[in-house]
């Protein structure tokens, strides 16, 4: 799933910069508004996510669950390419004995939480393809055109 990530979120890395900053900031209705403040929400969980799991990242600095934590395409860009080059090294070192027990975190808001390992792995994975879903939806609406996202297509050298 960390190929995954990485090759569709290589997509938006080429798309992105590319594109007009009005339609990257344009409120189109999705959870979190615009393009760009879903791909920085996305950004910064899962940055949040690997330093639960123990991973040495430095998670950037926000406001309000990430939505502001890169101003520009280019410079989300650079920090999605360290980031997901980072969730690849955090995969390929993982061990089963890894996913066992539960995870114990202190959230945004302070609160404190308990859950398997594993369980969190899986939530990590799935809300990087949730929001992407929601990114391709509103990039669709703004007259893009993304390659395939279909697990099947994944490119082997990823």
């Amino acid at each position: 799933m960390a190929r995954y990530n990485a090759w569709q979120n290589d997509g938006l890395r080429k798309l992105l910069p590319q594109m007009d900053v009005a339609d990257l900031i344009q409120e189109r209705g999705a959870f979190f508004g615009s393009i760009m403040k879903t791909v920085n929400h996305l950004l910064w969980g899962d940055q949040v996510w690997l330093s639960r799991f123990g991973y040495p990242i430095s998670v950037l600095k926000t406001a309000d669950r990430g939505v502001d934590v890169t101003k520009t395409a280019s410079e989300w860009a650079a920090e999605r390419f360290r980031t997901d080059a980072a969730i690849k090294l955090w995969s390929l070192g993982l061990k089963a004995v890894d996913l066992t027990g539960d995870l114990v975190w202190t959230n945004t808001l302070g609160v404190r939480n308990s859950e398997k390992t594993w369980v969190c792995a899986t939530h990590f994975f799935n809300h990087q393809t949730h929001h992407r879903g929601q990114v391709h939806a509103m990039l669709t609406a703004a007259g893009q055109t993304l390659p395939d996202t279909d697990l099947t297509y994944l490119p082997q050298e990823q």
